[in-house]
């Protein structure tokens, strides 16, 4: 029974690896949106999204794609500023690109 559970973690390990391999390439510069008005990420305007802990995070929504990270102070650390209730987004989030967003 080993070998065939040995056997079934190595076609698994060998499938998930070719499928990674097809993504190589796909999007190196992470740091431009490749959408309809592409262009560098720091053009896009952020905004404060304020989740359910009352903690901040960056968004940005230019249309097509969405961009969030959590806002951390210099020691890494969640920034939760109080600027929002929670679930509530504040800011110019929308603005800086051209594509309209239909929601």
């Amino acid at each position: 029974m080993n070998i065939v559970k040995l056997c079934g973690l190595v076609a698994i390990a060998a499938s998930v690896a070719a499928c990674d391999e097809g993504l190589v390439g796909v999007k190196e510069d992470k740091t431009v949106d490749r959408g309809f008005d592409s262009k560098d990420l720091s053009q896009l305007k952020a905004g404060i999204w304020v989740d359910p802990n009352g903690c901040d995070h960056w968004i940005i929504d230019d249309g097509v794609e969405g961009y969030l990270s959590q806002r951390l102070d210099k020691y890494g650390k969640p920034v939760c500023s109080g600027v929002a209730p929670p679930n509530t987004a504040i800011g110019p989030f929308k603005s800086g690109s051209d594509f309209e967003d239909p929601i």
